[in-house]
């Protein structure tokens, strides 16, 4: 399924961060982490599917790594509006880098001190090691060293980064740490609304068949994230997927390597794009990009648990998946139309029959 020629490293990471980036712009939230409680809905529905390879694209914090776990895409590439997702997921490249596993991946992020023994946590449930997390207060000495770790590799990634983009990447870290499994989404000028998932549920999260399946469920999943990490083949770019460069950019890189795209994940960044008017040349960036035929895009409508087919109560957000090759040949598209319809249209059914 997936192409021959994607590298097995990436020697200039900083390069094709630069190359595929360009100045990006505002959204009102730092999306620290999602608000789609059920991302992990699709992922059955991807099994059938027999996605796996390939390259993957998609948007925001730590869901992708759910995604890309599940996928084991040859490269992925995470491309947000906002710059400061990139800086984010260069704190999560250097979280990767020194955390040798889940625990101290988990330890390092909420800034928790982690014992000498961390390597005996190694084959512990995710369960286990969030009631050990929970069980762990922060310290001064703690906090002080996972901020020193984040801040020494993020200097080495090779991306280009001022001063403000570190005390960025500082203020995001300290979030995490301040708050630990308890931060929450937030939007600006928007009070808090109680579907807002913890970090701690969002870890704890299952599929439809009930499955715990978060990128930090198990410890092969993440030893593929960090060495997908150490080899520079997450790839976080500031662009516009209605941009005149980000999917373009990406079509031609993967060209360029002979890989096509298995999975798009796009939130519901097309909600806005449509709302913006810029839905067309979105749509004409994904018809652009190399795919395999089983290609799907994973969107998530927020319909309160209701107004769609595959809503249900337990679930704000209603995650939903489509054939790839179906979105791009839907010539109705090209008429304006609202998100409700958009994600109404020839999508995959999540449950068996």
């Amino acid at each position: 399924m997936p192409g021959q020629g994607a590298p097995d490293s990436l020697a200039d990471f900083g390069g094709l961060v630069r190359r595929l980036s360009n100045a990006g712009g505002y959204f009102n939230t730092d999306n620290l982490i999602s608000n789609e409680q059920g991302y992990q809905q699709v992922l059955g529905a991807m099994d059938r599917r027999g996605l796996r390879g390939g390259a993957y694209i998609g948007v925001g914090p730590d869901q992708n790594f759910t995604y890309i776990a599940h996928l084991r895409p040859k490269i992925a590439f995470i491309a947000d509006i906002r710059r400061d997702n990139m800086l984010q997921h260069l704190m999560f490249k250097a979280l990767f880098a020194r955390a040798r596993n889940r625990a101290e991946f988990l330890a390092l992020w909420t800034g928790r001190p982690a014992p000498a023994t961390i390597a005996q946590l190694t084959d512990r449930t995710i369960q286990t090691l969030v009631g050990w997390i929970d069980s762990v207060p922060v310290n001064t000495e703690s906090a002080q060293r996972a901020r020193a770790i984040v801040r020494e590799e993020v200097q080495r990634s090779g991306v280009a980064l001022s001063m403000q983009d570190l005390a960025t990447i500082g203020r995001f870290h300290d979030a995490f740490i301040n708050e630990g499994l308890e931060l929450r989404f937030t939007t600006t000028g928007r009070a808090p609304q109680p579907y807002y998932p913890s970090l701690r549920q969002l870890i704890l999260e299952h599929d439809a068949s009930g499955r715990l399946r978060g990128f930090l469920a198990n410890e092969d999943d993440y030893q593929f994230l960090k060495s997908m990490q150490r080899r520079n083949l997450i790839v976080p770019i500031t662009g516009d997927l209605a941009g005149a460069q980000t999917l373009s950019g990406i079509g031609h890189y993967l060209e360029e390597i002979d890989e096509r795209v298995s999975v798009l994940y796009v939130s519901n960044v097309e909600d806005y794009l449509l709302q913006d008017g810029t839905f067309g040349s979105y749509l004409a960036g994904v018809r652009a990009l190399p795919r395999h035929g089983q290609a799907v895009v994973i969107r998530s409508y927020f319909g309160g648990g209701y107004g769609h087919p595959e809503a249900t109560p337990e679930y704000h957000a209603t995650q939903l998946l489509q054939s790839l090759s179906a979105f791009v040949a839907d010539t109705a598209l090209l008429r304006p139309m609202r998100y409700r319809e958009l994600v109404s249209r020839n999508w995959i059914p999540l449950r068996r029959p």
